[in-house]
């Protein structure tokens, strides 16, 4: 009854026959295909082996087990058809499905695809001289290991996706171990990577080190990637990465004289460290062409630009929200907002910024999403400019600019506003309405006593009296009068304010970041450090934030008769502000950054720009 039990148990699951093989084999070395089955079957018909020479096979073996958890019993069954082919030729082949018969019903099978790599060459070798002889048989376990280890048998590769490259065109650099006749038992955790300096870098996530199969200057090796890295180059030239050093623990034959003959017949194993050294490669970098869009702020790669408004009818004091999503893939990270230029009679607040990426092979892809809230004061028809986008395209090598629609907006006037305002976009009512409040009783009563007489001097003292009384308020009128026309006209001239609240602004953000600093926030003290920076260059040069770059700062600088020495510090802190906030192998420490900041911005206070 137990055994009647378990058939109809596996009757109830469901079919699965499925084929597997390796995903790569070499030419002329046999391998094996199975294909294995959860229930009993029979009939199996197997397709050809057009590509392959079949050496053995099919072998039918069975296997099944059963179990108890909590009073429950499971039990499994599996069937298994067994090839020994071996590749003839070179390729990548596929084998097609088999069928087998489960209960009278046909069953098929998945395909499998494999790649023949082609054989070893064969290795050229020498002759061993008599000095040779005689020092193979004094070899120590460490020379056997180092024998076993050669260069030849174990290295690792540092393989650049592309050499050549545009400023900030993404490139990919992958450290893989290759290893032939060698047991590698463990990586330490003793690795040295280099700066990767002149370029931001971004890691790509490390799982489960796996391994297959490659053909490589005419031999095949067992691979397994050990690092990799997308690097966006920072400036144009030749830039040097430097050799990184791996340490690898293999598991080594002593060569020894037997003892027994248990030794002779198990041998005798020991591990051995070796540092392992991955050539350095140099990245010809070139810079971007000229002739740069006037809205280009840096973005390098393929991008899309998806503009949406949230209504184009609202009343006086509503919100109005323009969204742009700016897709693809390049620098991502590095993209500048573009700016929206506001019609006057708009209160437009900060943007807010949502970044969707991720980091593949090729590069950094993902959404940057940028929403823009304004809120109109007065009624009437605006028309909110086109916002453009440049970026330079990998592909075609030349630069585009995407842009967004004009948006024309009709504004009402709001609930409760009087009709007498006017409609004009150009006038706005700064009027604050207060309740009237009813300070007293409707009706005084009448005085009746007869009023007391004065003398002349303490009339003519009560009249001076009245008269300062008008001429006080007077005076102070036309005082605040002169004080506010000119804080009128120094708030209209936006440039001049930006630039006299530049470095307040920026003492602030520097408080920011040695609050930071303090608390050891590495992410936020960075991302204070870098808008200081950036925020204060923009104020002080007058400059937009859509044509705010490097280039145009230092262009800037030297029209205003900066110093080069001045000049290069400030280009060394904007780049190590940014290597710093995305490259955590950076060399300047948090402290070294900010009294670097601190002290270019104090320079600059200094200089008559």
């Amino acid at each position: 009854m137990g055994f009647i039990g378990i058939a109809l148990s596996a009757l109830a699951d469901e079919v699965v026959f499925r084929a597997n093989a390796p995903k790569q084999v070499i030419a002329g070395r046999p391998f094996q295909l199975s294909y294995t089955v959860n229930q009993r079957s029979r009939d199996l018909r197997a397709p050809e082996f057009t590509d392959f020479d079949v050496l053995s096979g099919p072998y039918t073996s069975t296997s099944s087990s059963t179990s108890f958890v909590n009073g429950k019993r499971s039990s499994s069954f599996e069937q298994t058809y067994t090839y020994t082919l071996m590749a003839t030729k070179e390729g990548t082949f596929t084998i097609g499905p088999a069928t087998v018969k489960v209960d009278g019903e046909n069953i098929q099978s998945n395909g499998v695809r494999i790649q023949v790599l082609p054989a070893d060459q064969p290795q050229q070798t020498q002759q061993p001289t008599q000095s040779t002889r005689n020092n193979q048989n004094n070899q120590s376990t460490q020379s056997a290991s180092s024998q076993a280890a050669s260069s030849e048998n174990l290295f690792v590769r540092t393989i650049a996706s592309k050499t050549r490259v545009h400023e900030q065109e993404a490139l990919m650099i992958t450290y893989k171990l290759y290893f032939a006749n060698v047991d590698v038992a463990q990586l330490t955790n003793n690795t040295k990577l280099p700066e990767f300096t002149g370029f931001l870098k971004q890691d790509l996530e490390q799982g489960e080190i796996q391994t297959e199969l490659e053909h490589y200057n005419g031999r095949n090796y067992q691979t397994a990637v050990l690092y990799r890295t997308i690097l966006y180059p920072q400036h144009s030239g030749d830039i040097k990465i430097d050799p990184a050093n791996f340490e690898a623990v293999l598991r080594v034959q002593v060569q020894q004289r037997a003892r027994s003959i248990f030794d002779d017949f198990f041998g005798s194993y020991t591990n051995v460290t070796k540092m392992l050294t991955a050539p350095g490669v140099t990245i010809h970098v070139s810079p971007l062409p000229t002739g740069k869009p006037a809205g280009f702020s840096g973005g390098v790669g393929h991008f899309t630009l998806t503009p949406s408004i949230s209504q184009t009818e609202i009343q006086a004091n509503e919100a109005v929200t323009i969204k742009l999503d700016i897709s693809g893939s390049g620098n991502m990270k590095l993209l500048k907002t573009p700016a929206i230029d506001w019609p006057e009679g708009f209160e437009p607040y900060d943007p807010k910024v949502t970044n969707n990426f991720k980091t593949t092979t090729s590069g950094v892809s993902g959404t940057k999403s940028i929403e823009y809230l304004a809120i109109p004061r007065s009624a009437g028809e605006y028309t909110i400019p086109a916002v453009n986008f440049s970026y330079f395209d990998i592909d075609s090598k030349a630069y585009k600019t995407l842009s967004t629609p004009e948006y024309t907006i009709r504004v009402k006037r709001g609930a409760g506003e009087s009709s007498a305002i006017s409609d004009q976009p150009s006038v706005v009512s700064y009027t604050q309405k207060e309740d009237i409040k009813q300070l007293g009783s409707d009706i005084r009563y009448i005085d009746t006593k007869a009023p007391k007489t004065t003398n002349q001097k303490s009339q003519i003292t009560n009249y001076n009296l009245i008269w300062l009384w008008y001429v006080i308020p007077l005076i102070i009128a036309i005082v605040l009068l002169i004080v506010l026309r000119k804080q009128i006209q120094e708030a209209s001239d936006l440039t001049r304010m930006k630039y006299k609240r530049a470095n307040k602004v920026a003492q602030k953000r520097l408080k920011a970041a040695s609050a930071a600093l303090k608390a050891n926030d590495s992410n936020t003290f960075y991302a204070a450090i870098e808008s200081a920076a950036w925020t204060y260059l923009s104020d002080r040069l007058s400059i937009p934030t859509a044509d705010l770059n490097k280039e145009n700062i230092a262009s800037i600088l030297r029209q205003k008769g900066v110093s080069e020495a001045l000049i290069k510090e400030v280009m060394d802190v904007l780049s190590t502000a940014e290597f710093a906030r995305y490259a955590p192998t950076t060399d300047h420490t948090m402290d070294d950054l900010y009294t670097a900041t601190t002290n270019l911005i104090n320079n600059l206070e200094d200089q008559k720009i």
